[in-house]
């Protein structure tokens, strides 16, 4: 577990690099402990407790999420007030076919759910925007981070280079084993160890965002495996599909 999280001594963790630029945005995410976010996956009856336990150490009314039905592609939503509420209560209403959110709206919760997969936070201070990705392999294979990127830079005149991001737990190299397919997807990314293959989402991400024009200085990596570290996180690759969800959470006030 990150040095970070083990300091907090809390049940989540907290990109306290993002929210030293403002005090004002919540950037977070949710640990085991807290209970399962998902309205879809695993024992749901407690997530809707969960995730009002979980919002109200940030003064967030968790009847306010903007969430989607998460579908490993690379749809970016931007989300405006009519989003609000979308998803929050029922899974039913949540955001069709999509993977990232992208605002610039004050007080409107984004947030993605994710066991493996990789969280992606966006931070612009010179335009008070900011996004959130959920980037598995297949979403990563389709470059949504930097597609992310570039439509921050349409609609809310974004300058890649002052975006500050933050990377949540997900399934390192060290564990994340795939078939040589994978090759032709993430060609010189994968890492071969033994005469077998290994995807770093992370890894993959940063390199992507980097030349998109991100400074890598701006990048925070909570530097979590959710396979290493399953004690503490929800890892599909371990469970599978008895797998609970971590919630991921951004929010400029």
């Amino acid at each position: 577990m990150s040095q970070q999280a083990l300091s907090q001594n809390k049940p989540y963790y907290i990109f306290e690099g993002l929210q030293n630029l403002n005090s004002r945005l919540t950037c977070a995410f949710s640990m085991r402990s807290l209970g399962n976010m998902s309205l879809l996956y695993a024992d749901t009856k407690g997530s809707l407790e969960n995730r009002k336990m979980f919002l109200a150490e940030f003064g967030i009314d968790y009847q306010d999420l903007v969430c989607a039905k998460q579908a490993h592609g690379s749809k970016i939503k931007i989300a405006t007030e009519e989003d609000r509420g979308k998803g929050a209560l029922t899974y039913d209403n949540a955001v069709e076919d999509t993977d990232a959110f992208i605002t610039n709206k004050k007080n409107l919760p984004l947030a993605i759910f994710t066991a493996d997969c990789l969280s992606i936070f966006l931070y612009d201070p010179n335009t008070a925007s900011i996004g959130l990705i959920h980037a598995g392999w297949r979403s990563t294979k389709e470059h949504i981070s930097d597609k992310a990127i570039r439509l921050m830079e349409q609609r809310f005149n974004t300058r890649a280079q002052d975006l500050y991001l933050g990377f949540g737990a997900s399934i390192k190299g060290c564990c994340y084993e795939v078939g040589g397919e994978f090759i032709d997807y993430f060609s010189g990314d994968l890492i071969k160890r033994d005469s077998r293959y290994y995807l770093d989402l992370a890894k993959i991400n940063r390199k992507q965002v980097l030349d998109a024009g991100v400074q890598e200085g701006n990048i925070f990596d909570s530097n979590i495996c959710t396979s290493c570290k399953s004690e503490g996180f929800f890892s599909y690759r371990q469970e599978g599909r008895s797998c609970g969800r971590m919630m991921s959470v951004i929010m400029l006030r």
